[in-house]
Order: C-alpha cells, then sequence, then structure tokens
C-alpha cells in the first residue's frame, strides 16, 4: 500500500513559488497530525497540521510556506512562496505524529518517497 504520495516539485529561480501536493491513500487509517519535512542532507521539520487546524512552522520558512489540507480529496498541500537556494531539498510528506511541535522535530510514523526541489540563485 503506497500511503502517502508526493508531487509538485521542480526547479525555480529564487523569489519562485511551488506547491507540493501530497494524496493520502483513501486506504489509510486516519491520521490526526500530518506534515512536511525536507532533507539536505540533514532532516528539518518544516510544516505541520493537526486535525484540529493547528500549525507550526520551522523558523527558516515562517511566513513563507502555508500547510493546508483539503479532508475531502485526503490532500496535504504546502504552498512555497519566496523560495531561496537554501531551500533546495528532497521534500517529503509524512503522518502520525503525536503533536505538531513532534512533527517540527521529524517524529512521524512513515513519510512518502519524496519530491526533488530545486531553487537556484
Amino acid at each position: 500500500l503506497v500511503d502517502l504520495v508526493e508531487s509538485g516539485g521542480g526547479s525555480v529561480q529564487a523569489g519562485g513559488s511551488l506547491r507540493l501536493s501530497c494524496v493520502v491513500s483513501e486506504f489509510s487509517p486516519v491520521t490526526t497530525c500530518i506534515g512536511w519535512f525536507r532533507q539536505a542532507p540533514g532532516r528539518e521539520g518544516i510544516a505541520v497540521i493537526d486535525v484540529d487546524g493547528n500549525t507550526a512552522y520551522a523558523e527558516s520558512v515562517k511566513g513563507r510556506f502555508t500547510i493546508s489540507q483539503d479532508n475531502a480529496k485526503n490532500i496535504v498541500y504546502l504552498q512555497m512562496n519566496s523560495l531561496k537556494p537554501e531551500d533546495t531539498a528532497r521534500y517529503y510528506c509524512a503522518r502520525d505524529c503525536d503533536t505538531v511541535e513532534d512533527g517540527l522535530r521529524v517524529r512521524f510514523a512513515s513519510w512518502g518517497q519524496g519530491t526533488q526541489v530545486n531553487v537556484s540563485a
């Protein structure tokens, strides 16, 4: 079972925008906490949302990235604006954190294959 499938990565110039999508399998158990982390090479939790709509962001992306979810479609989005070269990484959608704070610490139960984002100067 492919639980989480990310898409939307690509190459952009600094200052540009991308929107990542994460489709959660309809056959997966319901999760109450889901988010995104990136790896390049170390891991950094960047945006998390829980079932009540509470969100948390890493300081490095606060004010530029926005996480949202469409519960009807089982999709979680990450809108990324004002991208910087240091945002270059592989981005992963991940699920099943206990709290949004745990998500920022990359304490998830599982994650997808990731999607690559490259930002050039």
